[in-house]
This record gives structure tokens, sequence and C-alpha cells, in this order.
């Protein structure tokens, strides 16, 4: 991200440039009575010092102007140039046209996922949401981090502090339908959920956590869930001896392993008018798509396995079913 330092050096030294051919043409029309293309053309050869004859012979003040002229600003004429030859050189004017371009790019989406922070955390949900085709923007402040990242959406990369509401607005907080910080920090992941939740009421938050009571003070905070990955992974790696099978299998439908293989949730909202307050039977999803209902949420937030036929979908309920890439698609090209 170009610096606002160095954008003011540049603004400072196209100003200086400007106001020293305003000062040399005023002062060779008035003095001279040069005209316009001669005032400009001896100002321009009369700064730059290259040695050409003057358009017309000086007269006593004419010469004191020149003098006078070349003295103010030679310095000032090599620090313009100096200045801008750094933001060119440097890569500061290719680094500004390219962020323009993510911003431009980051305007247009909507209903994406911001990731904050990309270490192991921020790959392994990176690495997900692409297999799910789900558009999403990175917040990174280390640049050898940003310089290798390669993936589906790596234009949509913001080099900045996560926890800085200019920076969250930059990466379109207003318009995302979820945010997910993996900062190896929970004081600033703290900080991030505080802000996240004031500039978008309506947003998702996942947060990292590291230390055992940083979870209820995430969640007070606004986080709808915390992940602590440390205890995840433990607890994990038990469930594995203990069940392996059941394990891998949970893997598998969850997005860890074939790419076939699709578990999705079906919320009120997203029913066509038509489907909702109707039963499970009523939609008749097994036989229109082949896909199952495994789960059922029900508005108070209850979880039910295998819900019976005869359950109505309401306000705020959910569906959860389990089918392949196909009959995920076929299930949202009928019913959402």
């Amino acid at each position: 991200m170009v610096s606002l330092l160095h954008f003011r050096k540049l603004y400072i030294s196209v100003i200086l440039i400007v106001l020293i051919v305003c000062i040399g043409i005023a002062g060779y029309i008035i003095l001279e009575h040069y005209n316009f293309l001669d005032a400009f053309y001896m100002t321009v050869i009369t700064v730059a010092t290259v040695g050409f004859q003057e358009v017309h012979p000086l007269d006593d003040q004419g010469k004191i102007f020149t003098a006078f002229l070349i003295i103010t600003s030679f310095g000032t004429f090599a620090y313009a140039v100096t200045s801008i030859s750094k933001y060119v050189v440097d890569g500061e004017f290719n680094q500004y046209f390219k962020n323009l371009k993510v911003n431009s790019a980051i305007e247009k989406l909507d209903k994406h996922v911001i990731i904050c922070g990309f270490g192991r955390n921020g790959k392994q949900a990176a690495h997900v949401l692409k297999k799910h085709k789900t558009r999403f923007v990175v917040i990174e402040q280390k640049k050898d981090i940003i310089s290798s990242i390669n993936h589906q959406y790596a234009d949509l990369v913001l080099e900045g502090d996560a926890t800085l509401d200019e920076v969250l607005v930059q990466a379109g907080i207003k318009k995302a339908k979820a945010l997910i910080t993996t900062l190896p920090f929970d004081a600033d992941n703290l900080f991030i959920v505080l802000s996240a939740r004031t500039l978008n009421p309506n947003l998702v938050i996942i947060s990292r956590a590291s230390e055992d009571n940083s979870d209820k003070k995430l969640k007070v905070a606004g986080a709808n869930n915390v992940i602590m990955p440390d205890k995840l992974g433990g607890a994990h790696m038990a469930s594995l001896v203990m069940k392996p099978d059941v394990m891998e299998f949970m893997d598998y439908i969850t997005g860890q392993g074939s790419d076939n293989i699709r578990l999705e949730e079906i919320t009120f909202a997203t029913l066509k008018s038509e489907f909702q307050n109707k039963t499970i039977k009523d939609l008749e999803i097994r036989n229109k798509s082949g896909a199952n209902i495994i789960g059922f949420k029900t508005a108070q937030g209850e979880y039910i396995i295998n819900p019976s036929a005869d359950t109505k979908i309401i306000p705020d309920a959910k569906l959860f079913v389990l089918g392949t890439t196909e009959q995920i698609i076929k299930l949202k090209e009928l019913f959402a």
C-alpha cells in the first residue's frame, strides 16, 4: 500500500515544480516581455541547467532574475526530481495502481468473507472457502506473507492492520456476510471483533482464541463462534483414536475430503416463498434433487437430528442438507 508519507512527498514535489515554472514564466514575461512560449522555454532550460543559449539577449534585470531563478530552483528541482524518481523506481507508482485495482474489485463484492491474518489458520480457512467457490478478502500486514499468497483470489489481498476501522471498511465489511479473524494475539482479535460488530451488526464473526478465558470475552464482544485451535486439535486427535472412521467420515463430508460432497444449510429466508411454512414432506427434497435432509435447527436454536417429515419450516429455522455437488446445485435451483 502506498504510504501517505510517500504520496504527500510526491504531491509536494509536483506542486514545487509547477510553482517554479509559473514564477519563471511570469518573471520573463514581465521583465523581458517574452511571449508565453519563449518564457516557458527559457524557464525550463534555466531550471534544468542544460546550458542552452538565451532565447533573446537579457538585460541587467533579466540576468539578475535568471541568477535568482537558478539559485532558488536548483535544490528544489533536484528534490522534486529525486522524489518522483524514487516513487517510480521503488515500485510505489505500480503499487498505487495495483491498490486502485484491488479497491475497485472489492467494491464490486457482496456477501463475501473477510479473513484477518493469513497464518496457518487463515490459510486453512481460505482453502476451504476456495473449495466452495466463496469469494473472500485477505487482510495481512506482513509483506513476505502477502508475496507468498497464491490462490484463486490472490488479487483481493489488502496490506494493512485489520484492527483499524478504515482497513475493515476498505475490505468491504459493510457488505460482507462473514469475518474470520485468526491473529495470534487474543487482544487483537478482540479489537477486530468489537470494530466489526459495530460496523456491521448483521455480520457473522468467527474468531480464533488462544487463552482459556478469552472465548467468553470474544463472544461478549460480538463473536458468533470462537475457535481454540489447540484444544480443537487435541480433541480431534483423541477422537481419531477412539472413533477413527467416524471422524474421518465427518472430515469427508465437511469439506476436508472429497470436493464432490457438500453439507449445506438452507434457511427459511433463502427458500422461495412458495416453500416457506411448508413441511419437509411437502418439499420432497430427496425425490426432486437427490439430497438428504440430515438435520434441522428450530427457531429457538434447538438442533434436531433426522427431523420428521411433518416438521414445518418456519421463520428463523434452518435445514441441513447432505449431497453431492450436483445434487446441492439442483436443490438450490429448485428451492432457493
